[in-house]
């Protein structure tokens, strides 16, 4: 699979995990360190964007995921 096919596989598979916040964490980890740098902030700004109207997530997901994206 090309790199930029990667991105939208990524969002996919996070938007299908989003119920469950470990599942979610395990993939936004697995999706930080196999992305292209530019694809990680693609990332960054549509997690943010993805949680705001999920605060209970937002709130469940592993502090150190949530520290990487904001220095990503």
């Amino acid at each position: 699979m090309n790199k930029r096919m990667m991105f939208e596989h990524n969002i996919h598979v996070l938007r299908n995990v989003s119920f469950d916040s470990v599942l979610f964490s395990k993939e936004l980890d697995k999706a930080i360190h196999t992305l292209l740098p530019y694809d990680v902030e693609r990332l960054v700004n549509w997690v943010n964007e993805f949680l705001e109207d999920k605060p209970q997530l937002k709130a469940e997901l592993d502090k150190e995921i949530f520290e990487e994206l904001t220095y990503a």
